[in-house]
């Protein structure tokens, strides 16, 4: 089904096929760059990443369709309380500033190649790397279905719906895993650094041009003021404590994303690893709010829209500045090259990093005298098959895309006592870190199904995450067990 009007004209759509068919050879010259024929030159290109590509491939990993679709949707939901979305990214930079350099010097140590592997160096427990394993996978999993969901809206309203989502879907999609699994880490680092430096021209662009065009922030305030007063009133006190639990899921989960772990693995010197976190401080403010404003200029100019409607906020803004002759089609193409850009350089990180997890902590337990060229010949066939059943569920489901972010952060926090506590409490045992992230998940897991099935329970009990609940549990557990454990110490001593 086409839609009245389609964002892009025939050139325009010529030119952004060009440019995404050109990540193919990006892809191709990362193959050619290849040293070694290794799971650590293929998932983390030799360790040899230099300051600039590893800021850019951390900013635009971190940056995706979640951002600049999802989190301008929630802004248009919930207006100025949408804010909380700048501090979400901060305190994820905050977090790499307390455990990046620590890790980074294990794993030049120990040669990790997953998150997974500092576990088991760390505790020494099969069953407690192949459930954090398992954890990251799932969060993974969820995160590469968001962005798809992402992709297959904007492709329609690019071609005005002549390309359905399902095409656009696939399509995008057999581009990113054909570069991914020729050069591995390489090309998708080198492809993200592309990415990045299109996506914050095109970010700065149409923010800057909304205050130009509408009057800016006074424009917006007094639109929605007189439309929907309801979206300037101040938070209860259960709303003050979702925004609590909104910082949590960014410090526990956002900063470890298994693909971000990658990148600090990746790094070629722990200084180049502390300058591009330093850098990546600043980015929530010219990148998140920006994305904000730009959903509550939606929100002044579309009211009423249902929530399924309120994803393609963006969109509906882009439509609006183009037919105001404020941008013109050089300007859109940017724009929507950012946002296409965004969203496959997470996609394919989250693909190679899923893929390196598989292979690395599952296959290689199963058949651990294969090679490393076989290893990653293998994980190559794993990342299309993780593909293949991820198109197919970003078409089936029809969840949005900020509560798909929610539920894969919720699962995956229950991952960093792990990390944090490991990397700082040398006492840890891998007992108490198993537990507590066994019953931190259950509760986290069943809380969400049963409000999935209709049971009277919220999501957010008392306004806080499901996940942030179990992530309490899993740190009470931790604290309990480890108490008992010293307890019965000093008892034999």
């Amino acid at each position: 089904m086409k839609s009245e009007t389609a964002l892009l004209g025939p050139g325009g759509i010529t030119f952004l096929g060009i440019y995404i068919l050109s990540l193919i050879l990006i892809g191709w010259f990362g193959k050619k760059a290849r040293k070694e024929n290794s799971l650590s030159d293929f998932y983390l290109a030799g360790r040899g990443m230099g300051l600039l590509v590893l800021f850019l491939t951390l900013y635009a990993t971190q940056y995706s369709g979640n951002t600049l679709v999802g989190f301008a949707g929630r802004a248009y939901r919930e207006g100025y309380q949408a804010l909380v979305l700048v501090t979400l990214l901060s305190a994820a930079v905050g977090a790499f500033i307390v455990y990046a350099p620590r890790l980074y010097r294990l794993s030049k140590k120990h040669k990790f190649i997953t998150p997974a592997d500092y576990v088991h160096f760390r505790f020494k427990n099969n069953k407690l790397t192949l459930f954090a394993s398992s954890l990251c996978l799932m969060a993974l999993a969820n995160y590469i279905l968001t962005n798809l969901k992402a992709i297959g809206y904007i492709v329609v309203s690019v071609t005005g719906g002549v390309v359905p989502f399902a095409y656009g879907v696939i399509a995008l999609s057999l581009v990113m895993v054909i570069y991914e699994t020729m050069g591995g880490m390489r090309s998708v680092a080198w492809t993200d650094s592309l990415q990045g430096i299109i996506l914050m021209i095109g970010v700065i662009t149409i923010f800057i041009t909304i205050q130009i065009e509408y009057g800016g922030f006074e424009f917006i305030y007094n639109v929605i003021q007189e439309s929907n007063p309801t979206k300037f009133i101040p938070p209860t006190f259960t709303q003050k404590l979702s925004w609590l639990s909104t910082l949590c899921l960014g410090f526990f989960g956002i900063s470890i994303y298994p693909h971000a772990v990658q990148r600090i693995y990746s790094a070629n010197n722990e200084k180049t690893l502390k300058r591009s976190i330093q850098i990546m401080a600043f980015m929530p403010i010219v990148t998140t709010l920006f994305m904000v404003v730009v959903g509550l200029t939606a929100l002044a100019l579309f009211p009423g829209l249902d929530r399924q409607a309120s994803e393609g906020a963006t969109l509906l803004v882009l439509k609006d500045l183009s037919q105001r002759g404020a941008i013109g089609t050089g300007m859109m193409v940017l724009f929507l090259s950012a946002t296409i850009a965004a969203i496959m350089s997470t996609v394919d990180s989250a693909l190679l990093s899923m893929s390196s997890i598989i292979t690395k902590d599952f296959y290689t337990r199963l058949r651990p005298s294969k090679s490393q060229a076989e290893l990653t010949r293998i994980g190559k066939m794993i990342s299309w098959a993780i593909m293949a059943f991820s198109v197919y569920l970003a078409i089936v489901l029809p969840q949005t895309i900020w509560r798909l972010l929610e539920i894969k952060l919720e699962l995956l926090i229950q991952v960093s006592p792990a990390i944090f506590l490991g990397l700082y409490f040398k006492k840890i045992t891998s007992k108490s870190i198993l537990w507590g992230m066994t019953f931190g998940t259950l509760f986290a897991v069943s809380t969400m199904v049963a409000n999935k099935l209709g049971v009277d329970i919220p999501a957010k009990p008392f306004g806080v995450h499901a996940g942030v609940w179990g992530l309490i549990i899993n740190l009470a557990i931790v604290f309990i067990l480890e108490k008992i454990n010293q307890s019965n110490n000093e008892e034999v001593i």
